[in-house]
């Protein structure tokens, strides 16, 4: 192993690219060096997981990607400290996040183990006399994943866990932000002999050109992409030329709720969670808060001292509620647009950069607090992607769905009541392919994620996500003794 962090391309370390270094947001130190990938990685691995497709048992052989996953699962668990810790340097998450992100990961593969097994079965009849047909779900072939710095494992291994288990070889992007951690992980899957070479190959990339050649590649059946929306437009358009099978985990703008009937003792700390969880940079962040006219002066001065009162620290800061952002030009990007919504919104809670004290050198934006009476201004409609919020008010709960669904986004939602069947009919009108009721951020590997509009499509955890990286080929038999009609 080199002492700068490498690719793991169709079995082998792979020391090529520019070197360049991971830089911790917290405090701006150097973390380590990385080996930058692009397009000459990504057309390795691609060649060498459509060779692993058509020449190992890998895509025929359930029982063996049943157990490569359940290994793999071991392997991970058993480091859970080591990559926690490494993701937290390189992203900033508060290591209590980047610990759950790891664990969580840990217990999706072991879903996808037992999906290995147990989501092989098509269907079959005579479908006329002596006419017998049957269908059996085959693996789609070569399945690019692309991550986002944001939750690198998680995030991976909710779509490599499901093509694994369908029989698909893989080759995962990763981001330049978490490069040491991508070879954690990389070093990981290197550990389980049950998966031959070429089945899956990790690269990492700060440009954009291996991507891109994912996307493109006529070798490549299936691209899982979680990011940005607009990314995501220019994939599905790039994509179309191949025909090729997109899952897409977009943009988000989650409305939070909230009607008089709601437990403010509880509403208030967890949208506060909310908006600090992963800094601010999470696709569910609650970042628009909608409150029902007759309890918005109690929410709004709750709100306010309550953010204001959030402690910004390091990932290891036990104390610290709120990391930095992933980096000193991301707080001044969030800053900019919190600058041009004070000029058509309502200042309640100015935060901003943090320019002085222990935590200058770092990239740490303060929360903030906007509140807008319009749904067509840019801090309502477009992802800020760090921790500010909106204030919105509505009268009625037509005027809170209008408002819910007035962005081009339907990732999730999040509604507060005491009274169930209001809450439930709520939900049910709002375009979310996820709605929380009286909580938020609660998943499970035991059911399905993914949006709606702009928040893209497909589906990834529950029974569901390995339909994604497969194809259902129909086999049809005729016994010449019999008649056919």
């Amino acid at each position: 192993m080199s002492t700068i962090a490498q690719h793991w391309i169709n079995g082998q370390w792979t020391g090529s690219g520019s070197v360049l270094e991971s830089i911790n947001p917290a405090d701006g130190t150097v973390v380590g060096s990385f080996y930058d990938g692009g397009e000459a990685e990504a057309s390795a691995a691609v060649d060498a997981a459509a060779a692993a497709f058509e020449t190992t048992e890998w895509a025929r052989t359930p029982s063996l990607r049943a157990t490569a996953l359940s290994r793999l699962a071991d392997a991970l668990e058993a480091r859970v400290p080591e990559v926690a810790a490494m993701l937290s340097r390189e992203n900033g998450k508060l290591l209590g996040e980047t610990m759950w992100e790891v664990s969580g990961a840990v217990g999706w593969l072991r879903y996808a183990a037992a999906s290995a097994r147990t989501q092989t079965a098509g269907r079959a009849a005579e479908t006329a006399p002596g006419q017998y047909t049957h269908s059996v779900p085959e693996p789609l072939g070569v399945a690019g994943i692309i991550s986002p710095w944001n939750s690198p494992i998680m995030l991976t291994v909710r779509a490599l866990g499901p093509a694994l288990a369908a029989g698909c070889t893989v080759v995962v992007k990763l981001p330049a932000q978490t490069a040491l951690t991508n070879e954690l992980f990389a070093q990981v899957l290197a550990s389980v002999p049950e998966i031959p070479a070429g089945v899956v190959s990790v690269f990492t990339e700060s440009g954009n050109t291996g991507a891109p050649f994912l996307v493109s590649s006529d070798k490549v059946a299936v691209i899982n992409y979680t990011g940005s929306t607009p990314v995501g437009r220019r994939i599905a358009a790039a994509a179309s030329t191949t025909l090729k099978r997109l899952g897409l985990e977009l943009g988000g703008k989650a409305p939070m709720v909230i009607f008089p009937d709601a437990d403010l003792d509880m509403v208030i700390p967890t949208v506060v969670q909310s908006l600090v969880l992963m800094n601010g940079q999470f696709c569910c962040t609650g970042s628009r808060v909608l409150v029902h006219r007759d309890i918005a002066d109690q929410v709004r001065t709750r709100l306010t001292d309550a953010l204001a009162q959030v402690r910004l620290g390091s990932g290891d800061d036990e104390k610290a509620q709120l990391g930095p952002v992933i980096d000193r030009a991301s707080a001044q990007r969030v800053d900019a647009i919190v600058e041009e919504a004070a000029s058509y919104g309502t200042v309640l809670l100015r935060g901003g950069v943090v320019t002085d004290g222990p935590l200058a050198a770092g990239a740490f934006y303060r929360p903030s607090l906007i509140e807008v009476d319009r749904t067509d201004v840019r801090i309502v409609q477009e992802e800020v992607f760090g921790p500010v919020q909106t204030f919105e008010i509505f009268d009625d709960e037509d005027d809170a769905v209008a408002k819910a669904n007035a962005t081009i986004y339907g990732l999730a939602a999040s509604v507060f009541s005491s009274d169930s069947m209001k809450a439930r009919r709520i939900a049910r009108r709002i375009r979310t392919g996820t709605v929380w009721i009286n909580t938020w951020g609660a998943i499970s590997e035991d059911f399905e994620e993914g949006g709606v509009k702009g928040s893209g499509y497909g589906y990834l955890c529950g029974p569901r996500a390995i339909e994604e990286f497969q194809a259902l080929k129909v086999y049809v038999e005729q016994d010449h003794t019999q008649s056919a009609h």
